[in-house]
């Protein structure tokens, strides 16, 4: 992760298989997409179909993760439907961080990396014994500089990253039998956010900005900033502060152990966004949320990995409460509104549920598993307004939603050879309803989503065909959904389309991928990842956004052009791709030197169903590369790197906002270096 300068949940993408992870609007917010499955939540407040965990304590909202990717142990990705052996229910997968424990023995480290654009990213740990059977970790980062955009208009900079973050960690082991770790962290983040780039007039015919790469637009009217609080000439930044903690017992009774995890989790965001990415006041954004959550989980398991009988039970329970507060300033989108306006709501969110999880090795190395789960979930919109600033405000009724189901899986796995594992299972998973709350124009608008529900069943193959030489790890799945989760569009009657989440009745998705590790000889090491998928609507009755917006261009009139997009490409990016080469060399006894390249290719994805032309994102490739010096001790390193080495132009996500389309570009050339010690 180091090496592919893989630094936070974005740059998961870039070294996972049918993986997007992209932000919202350039922000810290993100949304997952994990063969197919994912949605885009502009307001984040419900539960996404893949779910981020960090040290096994699972984020209700992605956000939360934000900033906690550093003094890294591991990260893991597991597609498709999960949560019978642990922690949250979800029908996309999961992404799980685990961070460094504390340790034993004393050890510490830290390590610089300086790089174009005057970024600077400083990381430290120390970690060591208290006390007998009592140890500690002490972790921080720091994050400045590295901003590549600016304003044509003015010649003002854009994009500084601004953030630090530390943790602690607390492990006593009173003995053999028990570890209780009591884990804390904070992050503070007021870096500013990557602008967009308009691609498309949608409504009126004012010209579209003609932009360089690096460059972007955007406002901020003193009467605005006045309303939200914030300083005249506000930039398109964070306001963040992220904390929580969480207590882990685990208790070895002999035949069964015990874990217990309790977290508490809160988030304090505070974004300004320019969303039409123009130096007019179209749709000027300033989103607050002040959100928490509760997570218990008990789980019981055998202890002895030889056994035939491999299992475990347990249950988990989650609370959540979230305020947030939306200010638009449309003052300069006229005739059709030409105002400010603030939309404001409270949820209220409760879920249980139990699960277990059965294995039995069978003769002639097979293994039987099989997996269930139950849960409940409530959740409550409430108190939601939208009030013009001197004029009219719209009070709505709270709505809500509840939804109890069964998931699980059942498949069967066959050690053929000692290098060769095949496996097939058949899985279903479950996410509950939720809300669509931006911009609330009419009540239908809070009419809650249904709960999602996927019947995945995939084949697989793990093998090192050559041990030390060649691995092989594969997968063929395919997805069946019913009522799947995904923004649509809806019109509003004198007012425009808006984007609403909804559900899809009928959909499929399939595809494949895999991982090829090759070390041919002694100094070549080689890494492909590779992924491939199509999905297609079934049955998808919805507003045509791109035909809606051009028959109001054309007669000045809203009117819905409906369409079912039955057999119309669910918009993922077909064909990813990622990968690496290292070249170990030793130069003398005491030093080596590791150099190589790294490469990425996403292709194509449509950002609204059906989505043609600029409603498409382009496909692209990027190449990086990197040189590192270390003595055979491995207690210091020095490298240098370059990412984008060929500067390509790209984009990550898009959308639209009141009048144009637009793009969030990706970063330039990036060469940089970094010096890291660790003792």
């Amino acid at each position: 992760m180091t090496e592919r300068d893989v630094v936070d949940l974005r740059g998961l993408e870039y070294v996972a298989p049918n993986l997007t992870v992209q932000t919202i609007n350039g922000t810290a917010s993100t949304n997952f997409y994990l063969r197919g499955l994912g949605f885009n939540d502009f307001t984040q407040n419900n539960m996404g179909p893949v779910v981020t965990y960090v040290d096994d304590v699972a984020y209700p909202y992605s956000t939360m993760a934000s900033g906690l990717m550093f003094d890294m142990a591991d990260v893991t990705v597991t597609p498709g439907p999960v949560g019978t052996q642990h922690g949250q229910s979800a029908t996309g997968g999961e992404v799980m961080l685990r961070t460094n424990d504390p340790t034993d023995s004393f050890h510490y480290g830290a390590s610089e990396d300086i790089a174009s654009y005057a970024r600077s990213r400083s990381d430290a740990y120390v970690s060591g014994p208290i006390a007998h059977g009592l140890s500690f970790r002490l972790a921080g980062q720091v994050r400045q500089g590295g901003g590549w955009q600016s304003n044509p208009l003015n010649g003002a900079h854009l994009g500084d990253a601004d953030s630090w973050a530390l943790r602690a960690k607390l492990k006593w082991t009173p003995d053999e039998r028990t570890t209780v770790m009591l884990s804390g962290h904070v992050v503070r983040d007021q870096s500013e956010v990557v602008g967009g780039v308009p691609i498309a007039r949608l409504i009126g015919s004012a010209p579209i900005p003609h932009l360089g790469w690096t460059q972007t637009e955007w406002s901020a009217k003193d009467a605005f900033t006045n309303v939200i609080g914030r300083q005249n000439g506000l930039k398109p930044s964070e306001n963040n502060w992220f904390w929580g903690a969480d207590l882990h017992i685990a208790h070895d009774f002999g035949p069964v152990a015990l874990t217990a995890i309790s977290a508490f989790e809160t988030e304090r965001e505070a974004e300004f966004t320019d969303q039409d990415a123009t130096a007019a006041a179209q749709a000027d954004a300033y989103r607050t949320v002040a959100a928490n959550s509760f997570t218990q989980e008990v789980r019981l398991a055998n202890t002895h990995a030889e056994d035939r009988l491999q299992w475990v039970v347990g249950a988990y329970y989650q609370r959540s409460r979230m305020n947030q507060a939306f200010p638009f300033d449309y003052t300069d989108y006229l005739p059709a509104r030409g105002y400010m306006q603030v939309s404001t709501f409270g949820l209220n969110q409760e879920a249980t549920s139990q699960f277990g999880h059965v294995s039995y090795r069978l003769p002639r190395n097979v293994t039987l598993f099989v997996g269930l789960l139950h849960e409940i979930d409530d959740r409550a919109i409430t108190g939601l307004t939208s009030r013009i600033y001197g004029g009219r405000t719209l009070n709505f009724h709270g709505e809500s939603t509840a939804a109890a189901q069964f998931a699980g899986q059942v498949g069967v796995s066959w050690q053929a050879t000692r290098n060769v594992l095949l496996y097939y299972k058949m899985s279903k998973g479950f996410k509950p309803g939720g809300f669509t709350a931006n911009n609330t124009q009419v009540q239908a608008q809070l009419d809650p989503f249904q709960p999602e529900t996927v019947l995945t069943y995939e084949l697989g193959l793990k093998s090192d065909p050559i041990p030390n030489v060649l691995r092989i790890n594969a997968a063929a799945f395919y997805n069946d959904f019913h009522n799947q989760q995904i923004l649509g569009t809806i019109l509003i009657p004198n007012y425009g389309p808006l984007s609403q989440l909804t559900n899809v009745p009928k959909s499929e998705s399939w595809g494949f991928e895999g991982t090829i590790d090759l070390h041919p000889f002694r100094h070549l090491f080689l890494t492909q990842n590779f992924g491939w998928q199509r999905g297609i609507f079934q049955n998808f009755p919805t507003v045509n956004r791109a035909k809606t917006n051009a028959y109001y261009a054309q007669n000045g009139v809203w009117k819905a052009i409906t369409d079912n997009f039955s057999g119309v490409d669910n918009g993922q990016p077909k064909l990813t791709l990622n990968g690496q080469l290292d070249w170990r060399q030793a130069v003398s006894p005491h030093y080596a030197v590791e150099f190589g390249p790294n490469w990425v290719y996403r292709g194509a994805q449509a950002m609204t169903p059906g989505g043609t032309g600029f409603y498409r994102l382009p496909p692209y490739f990027l190449l990086g590369a990197h040189v590192t010096f270390r003595p055979a001790s491995d207690r210091w390193q020095v490298t240098v790197y370059a990412s984008n080495i060929l500067n390509r132009q790209y984009f990550t996500s898009g959308g639209q906002a009141t009048t144009t389309y637009l793009y969030i570009p990706g970063s330039p050339r990036f060469i940089g270096g970094r010096v890291s010690c660790g003792f």
